[in-house]
């Protein structure tokens, strides 16, 4: 699992604006990504345990939004 790229992380930020101004997109996809993103920096970083922590948690709120249709 690579590190997130620059791109990844402005297009996900673009999304979350779109989302919160506009109301455009799902938030249980926004949340899944989010996990998604913070799971490959912590992969990318296993060092930093509070990377872990943060990580697992955003996993476990966006999986208790439940499945993405």
């Amino acid at each position: 699992m690579p590190r997130p790229s620059i791109s990844d992380l402005t297009a996900f930020l673009a999304d979350l604006a779109d989302h919160r101004e506009f109301g455009v997109g799902d938030h249980r996809e926004l949340m899944s990504r989010k996990a998604d993103l913070l799971e490959r920096i912590a992969t990318d970083r296993p060092e930093d345990t509070e990377a872990a922590q943060v990580a697992a948690g955003a996993r476990a709120r966006a999986n208790e939004l439940g499945p993405i249709d």
